[in-house]
């Protein structure tokens, strides 16, 4: 048997006058985190599903990375990534594209090794992988 991970939503009401929970129980990153329609449509403060996608694959490829750039030799000293998750709303909402950036601090390697690490783990991270249907880029910055 696997790991199995949980995170519950709460919601009352319709769509767009509508509110919602969304808790992490295990972890305590979130206790019922507000999120609603203006919050995943307008700029209403609170959370969405796009932003916790964004945070999911932030984490799993700066994990996949660090674990990548070890076993080549090359275990990083720093890495920082950003995911960015776009929400079109042509023919309906859809996820259109995610942009991953990550900054890193690798010594002893070069910037093609570099690119070819962090091009297979943006491939092969589990969020990734889950998340394939939707064209996923990465740029990655090797610092000095």
């Amino acid at each position: 048997m696997g790991i199995s991970r949980k995170a519950t939503a709460h919601w009352e009401g319709d769509l767009k006058s509508g509110r919602g929970t969304i808790s992490t129980p295990a972890s305590g990153l979130m206790q019922d985190t507000r999120y609603g329609f203006n919050s995943r449509f307008g700029d209403e403060k609170g959370t969405n599903p796009e932003e916790l996608i964004a945070a999911a694959h932030a984490g799993c490829f700066t994990m996949a990375l660090a674990n990548a750039l070890a076993e080549a030799g090359h275990p990083a000293e720093s890495l920082d990534s950003r995911a960015e998750v776009d929400l079109s709303m042509e023919g309906g909402p859809t996820m259109s594209a995610i942009r991953l950036f990550t900054k890193a601090k690798v010594p002893g390697i070069d910037e093609a090794k570099f690119r070819a690490v962090a091009d297979d783990a943006k491939t092969n991270c589990p969020v990734s992988k889950a998340l394939s249907a939707v064209p996923i880029t990465l740029e990655a910055e090797l610092l000095s």
